[in-house]
């Protein structure tokens, strides 16, 4: 007896249809997000001014969740101009490798979940997820929201791409 009048064909088409495709090409807007995402690791990699201010929203924040020295929850906050002039002004040369990236995009919001692994002068330095909330400007995509985590716990430090 069938409860909710649809046939089991049926169903299955609705499902099917909803999922992606296997090895299904990125959107023109993906590409875009994702490049923005890029721009801002080729920035840090190059300190390279205006590839690093270019990525961000006026009203951006950026955010790191992890713990305090007793394992407590903590949300630590960076000023987006603090982070730049670090990076600027830093002597190591910073190069964060990202690898199976997602990008969700409804309209003119866009996420982006980018697992990466960090090195500090060719040395592993930790791995975790950058989470990045991006809106569609007259300028292009932006970056408002970045929040990562940061471990050395469960990370590949031989990862280096996809």
């Amino acid at each position: 007896m069938r409860r909710w009048g649809w046939s089991a064909g049926a169903a299955l088409a609705v499902v099917l249809s909803a999922a992606p495709a296997a090895g299904q090409m990125p959107s023109a807007d993906e590409d875009a997000v994702l490049q923005v995402v890029q721009d801002l690791f080729d920035g840090m990699r190059e300190k390279d001014e205006g590839l690093l201010r270019g990525v961000w929203h006026p009203e951006a924040r950026l955010q790191t969740a992890g713990v305090d020295g007793q394992g407590a929850p903590r949300l630590a906050s960076t000023p987006v101009d603090g982070f730049v002039q670090g990076v600027l002004s830093s002597e190591a040369h910073l190069d964060e490798v990202t690898f199976d990236e997602v990008v969700r995009i409804d309209g003119r919001l866009a996420t982006a979940w980018v697992p990466y692994n960090l090195f500090v002068n060719g040395a592993f330095q930790h791995c975790g997820v950058d989470a990045l909330q991006l809106i569609l400007t007259g300028d292009g995509w932006k970056i408002f929201q970045l929040t990562d985590t940061r471990t050395r716990d469960g990370c590949d430090p031989e990862r280096r791409g996809p």
